[in-house]
């Protein structure tokens, strides 16, 4: 059946229908622009991962190359050795020495008897100071006196004799006068003068002699000083050692003002002792003090023993602080006669050329040097020769150090404080 519908009708149907189709429609056409979103999506993240990945991958490969080429570099670098350097230490121009002493008095002396007898008396004590020509003790010798009695009757005879002699041989010359006696008789006569006035003399020198030996029983000081010693005691027997015994010394004296101090310099430092030079004592008994002294005088010949120059210096003792015999630290101040260097005493190398010593020229080669040592001074040492002070010194040097070898500097140490002799 065939119905036929208006053009309003038809517009009417044609409205219903539409708006039952247009939920549907919308969903449809709402589903297509979705579908397209969580594609583009995905393709992001797709996108976003192989970047990731590949940025990962990159970063990987690079690290490991930087490792390798941080190994690399390592593994030449420990292939060259590693040092440290310092710098020489210019020396002072005026260098002290310190040297031991022996202080000695500037008198001293023994003191004898000169006639044997016995002691009948002592006047001073050990620790006694003295002055020159100062009675000391006195000695009793009889037997001396008894000599210069029988010297002195022997001195009478042979001035009796001489007299005599003299009378005869005068009168005789007057006789040849006259020719009563003969010129031999004349002869005789005067020959016999001649022997008695010869033995009169001697006679006379004899009494002399016991006299001054009866004066040697006092004993006098020679100089002034101290007494250091004293060996004997009243009553004790003397010994003067002319009669064949054996002498023995009743004191001992010292000058104790000045002293002198002998010190052996070393001959390196030898050329630079002269008469005038100021020197210092140093004593451990008295810590914190320094006597003043001066040299006066050397052996001028060194030792061949000890290869040392012998010098004395003198030093005033006015007050008898210092001792005779002691112990001194003498510091010597010297003009150095050239520039010299101090370098620690690791530094140095033994070889069969000499001792030598390890620069680093350029920051990185090796240069060896011949140096020429002078005072050692414990932890360092002086160098004469060699230097010229702006060199960079190895440390602890290896003996496998060779010139021209690489290394690296890993520290400039300072340049090392001066040791004070």
């Amino acid at each position: 059946m065939v119905v036929n519908f208006s053009e309003d009708q038809m517009e009417v149907v044609s409205k219903q229908r539409g708006q039952a189709e247009s939920p549907a429609g919308a969903r449809a056409k709402s589903h297509v622009p979705s579908s397209r979103g969580s594609a583009l999506t995905r393709t992001v993240t797709l996108l976003l991962i192989v970047i990731v990945v590949a940025i990962v991958v990159i970063w990987g490969i690079s690290s490991r190359r930087a490792a390798n080429a941080q190994l690399s570099q390592e593994t030449r670098d420990l292939a060259i050795p590693t040092v440290s350097v310092t710098h020489p230490k210019l020396g002072a121009p005026q260098q002290e020495i310190v040297i031991p002493g022996d202080m000695q008095p500037f008198e001293d002396a023994p003191i004898f008897a000169r006639t044997s007898g016995y002691l009948k008396k002592w006047y001073v004590d050990i620790g006694a100071t003295v002055k020159e020509g100062q009675l000391l003790a006195e000695i009793d010798s009889p037997e001396v006196d008894q000599q210069l009695e029988q010297a002195r009757a022997d001195l009478e005879t042979a001035q009796a004799n001489s007299k005599l002699a003299e009378v005869t041989a005068t009168r005789y010359k007057d006789l040849l006068k006259t020719e009563s006696v003969a010129q031999q008789d004349v002869d005789n006569a005067t020959g016999n003068y001649d022997a008695r006035r010869t033995a009169e003399v001697s006679a006379q020198a004899n009494v002399k002699r016991l006299q001054e030996m009866q004066a040697f029983e006092k004993v006098y000081a020679p100089f002034a000083g101290m007494i250091t010693a004293r060996n004997t005691d009243i009553g004790q027997l003397i010994e003067s050692g002319s009669s064949g015994g054996t002498a023995r010394e009743l004191f001992h004296i010292a000058a104790m003002n000045p002293l002198r101090v002998y010190v052996n310099v070393p001959q390196f430092d030898s050329p630079e002792i002269k008469p005038g030079l100021q020197a210092e004592l140093v004593l451990t008994e008295f810590p914190g003090k320094r006597f003043k002294g001066s040299v006066v005088r050397s052996s001028g010949a060194i030792d061949n023993t000890s290869r040392t120059l012998l010098t004395e210096v003198d030093v005033e003792n006015s007050s008898h602080l210092l001792k005779p015999g002691g112990y001194v630290e003498v510091h010597l101040k010297l003009p150095s006669p050239v520039n010299t260097f101090t370098l620690p005493v690791n530094t140095t190398i033994f070889k069969a050329e000499g001792l030598q010593v390890a620069v680093v020229k350029d920051g990185k080669t090796i240069k060896l040097i011949p140096v020429t040592p002078g005072r050692d001074f414990g932890t360092e040492i002086e160098i004469v020769a060699g230097l010229k002070g702006d060199e960079s010194v190895v440390l602890n040097p290896s003996d496998s150090l060779n010139d021209g070898a690489t290394v690296q500097v890993v520290a400039d140490k300072a340049a090392p404080a001066q040791v004070k002799p």
